[in-house]
C-alpha cells in the first residue's frame, strides 16, 4: 500500500505542476455498469454460513454504480490532456444459485461486495477527427477498498439470529484504463478495466468473538484467505 500511496502523491504533484493558467476545470458523474473478474466473480459450491471465512467473496455478479470526477482539461498542440483525481464505487450481488442456498439456509442476510476505487489519473483526448465526436484514452492508479456484506441465519422460532458472520474493510492496490469517445461537451461513453487489487478476507473482532472454542481454533489454525478482484465496466458520464 505505501507504494500506491506514493504513486498517488507523485501523480498529485504532476497534476499541480502541468496546470497553466488557461486550464479548464471539469467535474463529472457516472452511472457505472461492471462485470466482476478475478477470484471473487468465480463460481462457488462451498458450504453457506461457513465455519470460517473460506466460504466468503466468491460468485460476484454483475452490477452497477456511480462515480464522480474533477479534472483539468489543457491544450497540448494536438488533443488535450487532463489530469483528474476520481472516485468510484461498484456494487455487486451473489448469483442465484448461491443465493438460493442461503434461501434454503434461512439466511437473513446474503453477502455482496461494495468496491470504493480513489485514483488519480491522466485522459488523453483526440480532438481533430469530429466536431461532436472526441476519442479519449486515460489511466488511473490509486486504492481499492472493497467491503463484503454480512451473512446470517435466522431462527424463526426463537426469531433471532442463530448466526451472523461480519468481514472486516480491506485495502488494496488499484488501478484502471480506459477508452472512449465524447458526444458532444456533456456527456461520454467508455469501456475499461479495474484492477482492484487482491483482499484479504477475515471477520471483524465482534464475529471473531462470537464463535465457539471450536470454531475458533479452526478459524486461528487457517492461513488467511485471500480474493483476487477487478471489474469490465461501461461508464456512461455527465460533464459540467
Amino acid at each position: 500500500m505505501k507504494k500506491a500511496f506514493k504513486l498517488m502523491s507523485l501523480a498529485a504533484v504532476l497534476v499541480g505542476l502541468s496546470v497553466p493558467a488557461h486550464a479548464q476545470f471539469r467535474q463529472s458523474a457516472y452511472l457505472n455498469f461492471n462485470i466482476p473478474t478475478g477470484e471473487i466473480a468465480k463460481s462457488s459450491d462451498a458450504t453457506v454460513l461457513p465455519l470460517y471465512a473460506t466460504g466468503a467473496g466468491y460468485d460476484a455478479k454483475v452490477g452497477f454504480g456511480a462515480g464522480y470526477r474533477a479534472s483539468y482539461r489543457f491544450d497540448v498542440g494536438v488533443g488535450m490532456v487532463a489530469p483528474f483525481g476520481q472516485i468510484d464505487l461498484f456494487w455487486n450481488t451473489i448469483g442465484s444459485d448461491l443465493s438460493d442456498m442461503y434461501t434454503q439456509a434461512k439466511a437473513s442476510n446474503k453477502p455482496s461486495f461494495v468496491n470504493i476505487p480513489i485514483q488519480l489519473g491522466v485522459s488523453y483526448l483526440y480532438d481533430e477527427l469530429w466536431s461532436d465526436i472526441t476519442p479519449y484514452a486515460e489511466f488511473g492508479l490509486g486504492a481499492d477498498m472493497m467491503f463484503i456484506g454480512s451473512e446470517g441465519a435466522f431462527d424463526r422460532t426463537t426469531m433471532l439470529d442463530r448466526r451472523k458472520y461480519s468481514y472486516k474493510p480491506t485495502t488494496a492496490f488499484s488501478f484502471s484504463l480506459g477508452v472512449g469517445a465524447y458526444f458532444g461537451r456533456h456527456v461520454s461513453a467508455g469501456l475499461y478495466y479495474y484492477g482492484f487489487g487482491t483482499h484479504n478476507i477475515e471477520y471483524t473482532k465482534s464475529t471473531y468473538n462470537r464463535l465457539t472454542s471450536a470454531e475458533k481454533a479452526l478459524y486461528d489454525n487457517a492461513e488467511v484467505e485471500t480474493r483476487s478482484a477487478g471489474s469490465v465496466v461501461l461508464r456512461i458520464g455527465f460533464h459540467f
